[in-house]
């Protein structure tokens, strides 16, 4: 604590500094707390690696672009309870410790001392009870929630986080979509300062998969996904023949104006999509002279080449890439993943560039070769398409859902759908993924209990808060914009949770650890 005068800083400006221009003239000084030397710089953007930070997070807090993400946080906490007190909306809060229902994620379970063998699950998001709210009469709900999940973590994924959660009855989709957007545009007015363009564009989940590869597309740059098949009808090229006659597809990228690529980096894309499932990448350069350059071109005649080019937009001093296999899911993923690489790798996308859309129509069921059985998409409750309604247990693979996610720089940042409120519907919805009376009723039966006593029209949406935040903050993971969040291992290296507790709890919660204690080495 100093003492003293403020003056003018007589040995000149340090236009480095904020505080640059002045000088304090002491008179006293006094020490109110003797710190350690820190373990790592306490400055903008730091180096260090992010485990240190992450121990010494006490420290890495004071960092002011930390800060100044949390206080954005706070910022958009703020401005979204007054949109939504404007708007009539109700903020009612959920329980933390409820049932288990696993549809999705693993729960993470909470034993229960008073009741001997019984557990809490922690929710993954506030679905059931905000639905059982609609059937309440709230109307409008909405909630800055707490959620759970016990899945394998990335960069933009935490076990715990926060989520925006919200809920209308007597509405559809575009009154969801059309109050959102303008959720989304008064937080980045009033946060950031920048006005968005409403409503936002939207796409089906098959033209986004078909054209991006993706159903988060991200809409900063071009290079769409090519469809060949039609292209390479009756080529004699046994790998895209058989692949074609088996009912597969044939796609591409165009690569514009990359002739040059070296050919150890055309060998690192085949490593690079065959994470992705991809069994090989193909691929013809068109030189500057306009001559062609590809392994595989002796395969083609003249003709077929001339509409392979056309097919791709080809011209000189262009690469195309192409994918395939019989399960056109593989082509999307590989493809799609191999678009943004070369969108990075030719600094194709501005990081300043707000690029909004809508992906819509998702399908209602994907099918999991694990359980060898159909299973929701998004979750059970959502809602058919109408016109799709007789198909649920005569063709689940081609039911539409009324879902949407809206999609920021090829990021989900928010989802939701209109829920089905008809006891009749939601039983086929059960029986279509495998579910059997008993065993809805066991999961889900004081929602399916509520719905039996009238359930309105209802749907909703959820915002990944802490996504938003990432990219309104413009930082590469959610970690940066979370007080105390955990590594990618779900590791708390400051608090050191998850532990060991001690069996006198154990006992209490009547449960044993089947996991043998090391002994410490001496």
């Amino acid at each position: 604590a100093v003492t003293g005068k403020v003056e003018a800083r007589s040995g000149g400006v340090n236009e480095n500094l904020a505080t640059g221009g002045i000088e304090v003239r002491a008179e006293s000084l006094r020490i109110l707390s003797e710190s350690e030397t820190p373990p790592f710089p306490i400055e903008e953007n730091s180096k260090t690696k992010e485990e240190l930070r992450l121990k010494y997070r006490f420290l890495d807090l004071r960092r002011p672009d930390i800060q100044r993400n949390l206080m954005m946080k706070s910022q958009v906490a703020t401005l979204t309870r007054k949109f939504f007190a404007e708007e009539g909306f109700l903020e009612v809060e959920t329980p933390i410790l409820g049932k288990s229902t696993p549809e999705g994620a693993r729960d993470y379970l909470v034993p229960s001392r008073v009741h001997p063998g019984s557990f809490y699950g922690l929710p993954q998001s506030p679905q059931l009870f905000k639905q059982i709210l609609m059937v309440a009469g709230m109307e409008k709900y909405f909630q800055i929630a707490r959620c759970f999940r016990d899945e394998d973590l990335r960069a933009d994924r935490q076990p715990e986080f926060t989520q925006l959660d919200m809920e209308m009855s007597f509405i559809d989709e575009d009154d969801i979509m059309t109050l959102t957007e303008n959720l989304i545009a008064y937080v980045f007015k009033n946060a950031l300062g920048k006005e968005l363009q409403v409503p936002f564009g939207r796409m089906t989940w098959d033209d986004a998969m078909d054209q991006y590869g993706s159903d988060k597309p991200d809409l900063r740059f071009g290079m769409k996904l090519v469809n060949m098949n039609q292209a390479l009808e009756g080529t004699q090229f046994k790998v895209f023949k058989d692949i074609i006659e088996k009912g597969g597809l044939v796609k591409a990228i165009n690569v514009k104006g990359y002739s040059a690529i070296p050919r150890r980096e055309l060998d690192g894309l085949v490593d690079f999509v065959g994470i992705y499932g991809a069994k090989g990448l193909a691929w013809i350069i068109v030189n500057e002279d306009g001559s062609i350059k590809s392994p595989i071109a002796k395969f083609f005649s003249e003709e077929e080449m001339k509409r392979i080019l056309e097919t791709g937009k080809a011209e000189k001093g262009d690469v195309l890439l192409f994918v395939a296999d019989k399960n056109p899911l593989v082509v999307a993923a590989a493809l799609g993943a191999l678009r943004l690489e070369m969108g990075k790798r030719l600094n194709l996308i501005d990081p300043d560039k707000l690029a909004f859309t809508w992906v819509v129509k998702f399908p209602m069921f994907e099918y999991s070769e694990e359980e060898h059985r159909y299973v929701a998409m998004h979750h059970p409750f959502t809602s058919p398409c109408d016109e799709d309604v007789d198909k649920l247990l005569t063709d689940p693979g081609h039911v539409y859902a009324k879902a949407y996610d809206m999609v920021l720089n090829g990021v989900e940042i928010g989802g939701g759908s209109i829920r089905i409120h008809d006891r009749t519907v939601q039983n086929k919805v059960f029986e279509a993924i495998g579910l059997t009376d008993e065993q809805a009723q066991e999961k889900f039966g004081f929602l399916l209990n509520a719905f039996e006593f009238g359930a309105p029209p209802h749907g909703g949406l959820a915002f990944g808060l802490d996504r938003l935040i990432m990219l309104m903050a413009k930082r590469p993971s959610i970690r940066d914009v979370i007080a105390f969040p955990k590594t990618q291992s779900a590791v708390d290296v400051m608090s050191q949770a998850p532990n060991i507790v001690d069996e006198k709890q154990m006992r209490e919660l009547h449960i044993r650890s089947t996991v043998v204690k090391k002994e410490k080495e001496e």
